[in-house]
C-alpha cells in the first residue's frame, strides 16, 4: 500500500507520518518513508533550492516534478510489493500549491504528474486540515513558500478540500492533539490494510 500525508504547511503531517512509521515498525509491517521534495540526494538539493531561491511559478512546478521523478525512479519503483510506502507529500501537493495556489492549469499539472510518476498514485491519502489562522500561528522562521499571503493559503486549502471530496481522501481535524490524530489514522489504516490483504489473497488465488 501507498499512504500519503497531505495538508497545509505546519498542519502536523510530518509529525503524524513519523508516528505512523513508528506504529508500522512496532507492528512488524515493512515500510519505507519518503518526503517531498526530497527523498533522494538530488531531491534534497532541489528542496533547498525550492525553499530558499526566488523563481517563477513554472520553474517551481518543474523543480518539484524533477524531484518527484527521481524519487519514483530510484526509490518507489523498486520497492517490494509487500512494503507499505509512507510519503510526506506527493502528487496532490503540487495540484494544491502550484495548481490551486499559483493558478497553473490543473490539467497540465495532472499530465506532468503522470509523466513524472508513471501514473503512480497513493492508495490512501490522509489530509490534515487546519484553518489558515492556525497555520499562521504555528509559523516561526518562514521559508520562501511560507511567506505567501493569506489569499494564497486560502486557495491551497480550498483546493485540498475540493480534491478530498472528489477523490475520497480521509480528512482529519489537524487541531486535535497528536495522540488522538495518530490513533484515528492507525484505526483507518488497519481497516484498509485488512481489506488490501484480502484483495491480494483473492488476486493470487
Amino acid at each position: 500500500m501507498f499512504v500519503a500525508f497531505e495538508g497545509l504547511d505546519r498542519c502536523g503531517k510530518s509529525t503524524q507520518s513519523r508516528l505512523f512509521c513508528k506504529y508500522l515498525e512496532d507492528s512488524g509491517i515493512k515500510h519505507v518513508f519518503v518526503r517531498e521534495p526530497g527523498g533522494t540526494e538530488l531531491g534534497e538539493k532541489i528542496r533547498v533550492i525550492e525553499l530558499t531561491q526566488d523563481m517563477c511559478d513554472k520553474s517551481e512546478l518543474l523543480l518539484f516534478l524533477a524531484s518527484r521523478a527521481q524519487l519514483v525512479e530510484s526509490v518507489l519503483s523498486v520497492v517490494d510489493d509487500e512494503v507499505v510506502v509512507v510519503a510526506d507529500r506527493f502528487i496532490h501537493s503540487t495540484l494544491a500549491y502550484q495548481g490551486y495556489g499559483r493558478g497553473i492549469d490543473l490539467g497540465v499539472i495532472r499530465m506532468l504528474n503522470d509523466f513524472a510518476t508513471g501514473g503512480m498514485k497513493p492508495d490512501l491519502v490522509f489530509l490534515l486540515d487546519i484553518q489558515i489562522y492556525d497555520m499562521m500561528s504555528r509559523m516561526k522562521n518562514k521559508d520562501r513558500i511560507e511567506k505567501e499571503d493569506v489569499k494564497f493559503w486560502e486557495r491551497v486549502r480550498a483546493g485540498y478540500l475540493e480534491m478530498a471530496e472528489q477523490e475520497g481522501f480521509v480528512v482529519i481535524d489537524g487541531t486535535k492533539n497528536e495522540e488522538e490524530i495518530s490513533n484515528e489514522i492507525i484505526g483507518i489504516f488497519e481497516d484498509r490494510w485488512m481489506m488490501h490483504q484480502r484483495e491480494e489473497m483473492m488476486h493470487h488465488r
